[in-house]
């Protein structure tokens, strides 16, 4: 990094600590007898007395240094400290130039709900100290919510956007070390935006700030793990949510969201057993909007049971699409809100629409998050959820292990598969404690006789180690990424050819 980033004070910090340490007090004998033998008993008396002054003013300093140093991730407690500083870095007139990344830690929130607030507390202090120690003095970072902080640089001579992006890199490194909470380990990632001072569209510190802030948001769209540059067309995609709620619900009559697909297979044979069904918005002028915007404004505007709808009217015409062009695709998920599992007459609108596409009710795997099963008792929830597996419904268990669901509720619900949360599956096959974590969920679920498909594989490691440790089904961005309807049939095609003939024997008619 230009500037001698984080060497110049660490070095002199370092230096003082290791002549003032307390090993020091070991050379205290050799210094008072090479003062003797040079100086007799007056140099003797001298350095005995001297050396100690030394070592305390020594260690007064590097006192002083070190709570310096403590302080400097706290300088700014709140976004308004960071603004202030923003204020001052722009308002110098040298050619330096600033930046500001805005970290966002990947499903740290369905991670905080499995912790509990107290824990969940005190990893995001762990982990904005462990980014803190790779800042220099100047620097400052400071939590924007439970999920997010943004970073502040100190200007520098020369930074422009290959050294953000390696700074960026180098913040993500810094976390890929596990953090240890309760014998067990987690790990966090993150997805990071930024904006260069060369970027920002008005020499503002709000309007900085908000950049950075935009280019996270896209980052955290596109993770895990994802890193962005702020740029103008990112005004015109991140809008104000109450904005979106004014279009929203038109684009859903209209026809702008729209069901996409990510495939599942099986780890046996490789085959594809299933897709899942994930909401995208494709705006006229803005692109495709993720659901991470958009869903709350649905939501906002009571739409959600419309939107299950559509996704479920789109997902049965998928599959009847596939079995006319001679694909197998044995079943496919849709995600169902608590809105729609509280509707009295959810049973009666499934039947309907499945003898409307003439599909067998195993065809269909209901996505229920576990946090609906922790919060429901003998409600509509529950009567809806064991009459559509009465029905013969898959009933898959969403983002198992984040909400607490006891091995009674699973049986309850007659719940036929779980998916496990990306939490346990990152760096599985590098950690022997997330080895034994998914081992002990695998073997739990195979004496309940319960399928499994771990969600979020994004390496050829993490799928071989799920597969030899019997996890049923995966999917993840390791094997593909969320796609339109029209792409997947060439997806199918190209993945059938790289399994190999023997493995494609019956997966297609004709």
């Amino acid at each position: 990094m230009s500037d001698g980033y984080g060497a110049g004070r660490g070095t002199a910090l370092r230096l003082k600590r290791a002549l003032s340490g307390v090993h020091m007090l070991a050379f205290v004998p050799a210094f008072t007898l090479a003062a003797f033998w040079l100086g007799g008993e007056t140099a003797l008396v001298a350095a005995a007395l001297l050396y100690p002054l030394v070592l305390a003013i020594l260690r007064g300093q590097v006192s002083e240094d070190a709570s310096a140093s403590a302080d400097i991730p706290h300088k700014a407690p709140s976004r308004a400290g960071l603004l202030q500083m923003l204020r001052k870095s722009l308002s110098d007139d040298s050619n330096k130039q600033t930046a500001v990344f805005v970290v966002c830690f990947d499903d740290f929130r369905a991670m905080s709900e499995r912790l509990g607030a107290d824990r969940q507390a005190d990893l995001l202090r762990r982990v904005i100290d462990r980014l803190a120690a790779t800042l220099r003095a100047d620097d400052m970072i400071v939590p924007l919510d439970e999920t997010r902080c943004a970073i502040a640089l100190s200007p520098v001579r020369l930074f422009d956007l290959e050294l953000a992006i390696q700074f960026a890199g180098r913040l993500q490194a810094a976390l890929e070390e596990p953090f240890s909470v309760d014998a067990s380990h987690l790990y966090v990632s993150a997805s990071i935006g930024f904006c260069t001072q060369a970027r920002m569209p008005r020499r503002d510190a709000e309007v900085f700030l908000d950049a950075a802030e935009r280019a996270g948001a896209d980052a955290a769209l596109h993770g895990p793990s994802a890193i962005r540059a702020f740029s103008s067309d990112m005004q015109a995609v991140l809008r104000d949510r109450h904005e979106l709620a004014d279009e929203v619900g038109a684009a859903l009559e209209n026809g702008q969201i729209t069901a996409w697909f990510q495939p599942q297979i099986n780890t046996s044979t490789g085959q594809v057993s299933g897709f899942e069904v994930l909401a995208r918005w494709h705006h006229p002028e803005r692109g495709v909007i993720a659901p991470g915007l958009f869903l709350p404004a649905i939501a906002q505007v009571g739409l959600l049971e419309r939107l299950g709808e559509v996704m479920l009217f789109q997902a049965f015409t998928a599959l009847q699409n596939w079995d006319t062009a001679g694909y197998a695709v044995p079943a496919i998920g849709v995600n169902f809100s608590q809105d729609e599992l509280g509707n009295p007459k959810l049973l009666d609108k499934i039947k309907w629409e499945l003898d409307r596409f003439e599909l067998d009710p195993a065809r269909l795997s209901i996505e229920i998050l576990e946090t609906v099963v922790t919060q429901s008792d003998d409600d509509v929830v529950t009567r809806n959820i064991a009459a559509l597996a009465q029905l013969g419904c898959g009933i898959d268990l969403d983002d198992f292990g984040t909400g607490h669901a006891s091995i009674s509720s699973i049986r309850r619900f007659d719940v036929s598969r779980i998916k496990i949360d990306r939490s346990f599956v990152m760096q599985v096959d590098r950690d022997e404690a997330q080895q034994k974590m998914v081992a002990a969920i695998l073997s739990m679920a195979d004496r309940l006789g319960l399928q499994t498909l771990a969600e979020g594989v994004e390496t050829v490691g993490e799928h071989a180690m799920l597969a030899q440790l019997g996890c049923d089904h995966i999917q993840g961005f390791g094997l593909a990424r969320p796609m339109p309807f029209e792409k997947t049939g060439p997806w199918m095609d190209s993945h059938l050819e790289k399994i190999g003939p023997q493995v494609q024997i019956g997966l297609r008619r004709g």
